[in-house]
């Protein structure tokens, strides 16, 4: 039978869903008004509408078993709203439903039900209790059989192929995508759709009801996915990704995802993803600021390129990336380089950012004038965010003190920033910050919550199913 701080964590997490759905609702009502705000709040709603939905449904049986999944999925929630919220304040967009007064009562619900989760999570810790084997992501097994590494194209058939020049199934990617649509069985299969050489200029969405979706392309600079679409251009920063992916299980490799808008375009995001247990491997991301949105869920990255300038790598997904090369860009005159920007906003969710073994480097345009330009390894854009580095080769453009505020003392003492045993010369700890949230670990106990087995991926194995090399702790 279930305990009873079981179903109050399901009453709380209900009452939070009916507020999520009246919001929803909401959107919809506004659509007429500041349609791209509204449009963006109804996706997001959709999307943790769904996932709370899991979260109601999942027994609690068996104690501890899904635990970090209930945690991950009520701080997506909490980064959809936050989102939803942003976007509608900054164009001036009347709150209506979502709030009471000055109280953002869907919040305070969420907050609520991710305090019972956490406590929870404690004293599944405390007992040792290993994650469970099974797919959650639909509640049923998945087809193991398909790896994204060592896949290969001309040994193993794909669902879908797409070829510019008219050769395979499709000349789009839009259209293999549609086509997935009509036949893939809501994830329980693996849907690989095979993307050869050439650059697609294309704005690509792939919803949270597609699932268990992997895109191969012919390799970085290869197969290249573009776009441009800004927020001086008239796009919010959510919708101005050139490629966007919630479906839960996503796979990508061999794929550079771009954005061409520039750096004084300001916010133009290459890639937004908010799938749970997504990889990517030997991918490029190509931007100036925000290229990188890691907006909420859990994902890895190995073996990849990131290129930016100010907040390149931001959002709050349970983030890990490891063995990537990290380029930093040549800004604009008056800018300074801001590698990070993580958006946790409340203590207990289970979110961030760890870069483990990794390499922090200047892109060609900047190795000729980077003593003009600061860079920092990050700011923190939410009041307790939270950011690792680890095992890193720094290189010197990084300056001494590591990190920069965002507006004055906001979050210094609330954020967690990490460093273990980085190198380069840009490496060094001793002229950091001196704020109350840094922190310079002693030891790989202290730097084991923040590797791939300790942060994202607690005994279920949902990274090394996919094949991809993988390092599970320190």
């Amino acid at each position: 039978m279930a305990s009873k701080k079981g179903e109050e964590e399901k009453e709380a997490v209900s009452i939070a869903l009916e507020a999520l759905t009246k919001a929803k609702k909401s959107s919809i009502m506004g659509l007429g008004l500041k349609g791209m705000a509204w449009g963006d709040c109804m996706r997001l709603y959709e999307e943790s509408e769904e996932r709370l939905r899991r979260v109601v449904g999942t027994g609690r049986e068996g104690g501890c078993e899904s635990s970090e999944d209930i945690l991950t999925w009520i701080s997506g929630a909490m980064s959809g709203h936050g989102t939803c919220m942003e976007e509608l304040k900054e164009r001036n967009v009347s709150l209506g439903v979502l709030v009471d007064g000055e109280e953002d009562h869907v919040m305070v619900l969420l907050r609520r039900a991710l305090a019972m989760q956490a406590t929870s999570r404690a004293a599944c810790s405390s007992i040792g209790s290993q994650q469970h084997q099974i797919n959650v992501l639909n509640n049923q097994t998945v087809d193991e059989t398909v790896k994204l590494e060592p896949w290969n194209p001309e040994s193993e058939k794909a669902s879908m192929v797409v070829a510019q020049d008219g050769s395979s199934d499709f000349k789009s990617i839009s259209e293999a995508i549609t086509a997935v649509c009509k036949w893939h069985d809501r994830g329980n299969t693996r849907a690989v759709i095979y993307i050869k050489s050439g650059v697609y200029s294309e704005y690509i969405n792939i919803d949270h009801n597609m699932r268990n979706i992997m895109l191969v392309g012919d390799g970085i600079d290869k197969t290249v996915i573009t776009g441009d679409h800004n927020v001086p251009g008239g796009y919010t920063t959510f919708r101005s990704a050139t490629f966007s992916v919630s479906g839960d299980g996503f796979w990508a490799r061999d794929i550079t995802f771009e954005n061409t808008a520039g750096p004084e375009k300001h916010q133009a995001v290459a890639l937004m993803v908010a799938s749970d247990k997504a990889v990517f491997h030997k991918c490029s991301f190509k931007g100036y600021q925000d290229t990188l949105y890691v907006h909420s869920q859990r994902q890895f990255f190995r073996d990849c390129d990131i290129y930016g300038t100010i907040d390149f790598i931001f959002g709050n997904a349970a983030t890990i990336i490891q063995n990537c090369n990290i380029y930093v860009r040549k800004p604009m005159d008056h800018q300074t380089n801001m590698i990070t920007a993580q958006g946790r906003d409340n203590q207990n969710q289970n979110t961030g950012i760890s870069v483990h073994g990794s390499r922090v480097l200047p892109a060609d345009d900047l190795k000729q004038v980077k003593a003009k330009f600061k860079s920092y390894l990050g700011r923190p854009w939410k009041e307790y965010s939270r950011t690792v580095f680890m095992k890193s080769d720094l290189d010197e453009i990084i300056d001494p003190e590591g990190w920069a505020p965002w507006d004055g003392e906001f979050g210094i003492k609330t954020l967690f920033y990490g460093e273990y045993m980085n190198s380069g010369d840009g490496g060094g700890t001793e002229k950091r910050v001196k704020w109350p949230g840094f922190h310079v670990l002693g030891s790989d106990e202290e730097a084991e919550p923040f590797t791939v087995r300790g942060f994202v991926d607690q005994g279920e194995g949902w990274i090394s199913e996919s094949g991809v090399p993988v390092w599970p702790g320190v």
